[in-house]
């Protein structure tokens, strides 16, 4: 690899195929929705950004050995970043947040002893259903009942470092490596 080269790097968890296929199962027209491929879907716990590839070793040893105890995760819930009516962004709900957030700041602790600053926007753990661009249709009828989607629930126990490249269908995620979650 070119030590110059930059890559698009986030961390995130990697959504069972089961629970995948629940959260396309919602999917319906709504006028300027770009609805995400079941290989889109994740949950992002710390963006990175653009790096160059020679902080990659750092990156990954600031993820290995996080004392966080795995915990169960469940997806429901729909909502939306924006007014429903213009909405920027529809996603899938996920609980305990606070279970989330203890790894989010374990990572991003470690990730800024390694010299990374912590991303600007504050953590609202959420899976990215929809993105809108021009003309956003309303997703209200969407977020009317709330018992709308319930996904299912999965053993949180790794995380991974994504890479990010624009693919022609939108953002295209591969896995670099995995990292298990150790109890503390």
């Amino acid at each position: 690899m070119n030590k110059t080269a930059k890559l698009r790097l986030f961390f995130g968890l990697e959504i069972p195929e089961s629970i995948k296929q629940r959260l396309l199962s919602i999917q319906q027209p709504v006028a300027g929705a770009r609805w995400q491929h079941a290989d889109q879907l994740h949950l992002t716990l710390a963006f990175l950004g653009s790096v160059e590839a020679q902080q990659l070793s750092d990156i990954c040893q600031a993820a290995r050995n996080l004392p966080v105890k795995p915990f169960d995760l469940t997806v429901a819930g729909v909502g939306c970043f924006g007014h429903p009516d213009c909405p920027k962004n529809l996603w899938a709900g996920v609980q305990p947040v606070a279970e989330l957030a203890r790894l989010h700041g374990a990572l991003n602790q470690r990730l800024a002893a390694s010299g990374f600053g912590p991303e600007k926007r504050s953590f609202k753990p959420h899976i990215t259903l929809a993105r809108f661009k021009k003309a956003p249709g309303s997703v209200a009828d969407l977020l009317r009942d709330p018992d709308t989607l319930v996904a299912g629930s999965f053993t949180v126990n790794r995380i991974a470092l994504f890479e990010s490249t624009q693919g022609r269908y939108g953002s295209v995620y591969r896995v670099l490596e995995w990292f298990p979650l150790i109890a503390s």
